[in-house]
């Protein structure tokens, strides 16, 4: 199996670093990159899993362009997708099928792949540089979350992962 991932702040690396571990576990072997550095060739997989954040409403441009430029080839394997936003820290938000940038992007690109996930991602004000801390005091404001400057809570739930993680078996 190969898991991609582009992710800014590393919950979604921290993600996939969840996910393979518990691939292996099950006897599964797989290789994680971050989707930047990825040079293998994807025909050599049986399974491809993708995972992005959300910046300011949008999935990383990488992950974006590698999809475009490998459609062909993600449309003839067994694929997997999960986005990390904090939208999804809401119940009514936290499925594929709800969740509004998730939505989005599937909107916006060609490709679909087998098995779709949204995980909610981790809100730690420290860890942003200036500009992005208050963009995001900002958004959390406007969808009533935490605006603290001091806030650092990790709203993945790591239970949905490894769900995911039985249904990438399943694929």
């Amino acid at each position: 199996m190969l898991l991609l991932y582009a992710s800014v702040d590393g919950q979604t690396k921290k993600i996939s670093s969840f996910l393979k571990a518990l691939l292996e576990k099950k006897g599964q072997n797989v290789i994680v990159s971050d989707v930047v550095t990825f040079k293998d060739k994807l025909e050599s997989f049986d399974k491809i899993i993708l995972g992005s954040s959300i910046r300011y409403g949008v999935h990383q441009k990488s992950m974006i362009d590698f999809i475009a430029q490998n459609r062909e080839v993600l449309d003839t394997h067994k694929t997997a997708f999960f986005s990390v936003n904090l939208v999804a820290r809401k119940a009514e938000k936290n499925q594929p099928d709800t969740n509004p940038y998730v939505i989005k992007f599937f909107k916006s690109i060609t490709w679909k792949p087998t098995l779709v996930e949204v995980f909610a991602g981790k809100l730690d004000y420290k860890k942003y540089p200036f500009f992005d801390r208050i963009m995001i005091q900002f958004i959390m404001w406007m969808t009533k979350g935490p605006t603290d400057s001091n806030t650092k809570i990790e709203y993945t739930d790591w239970k949905r992962v490894e769900e995911f993680g039985a249904k990438i078996l399943a694929l």
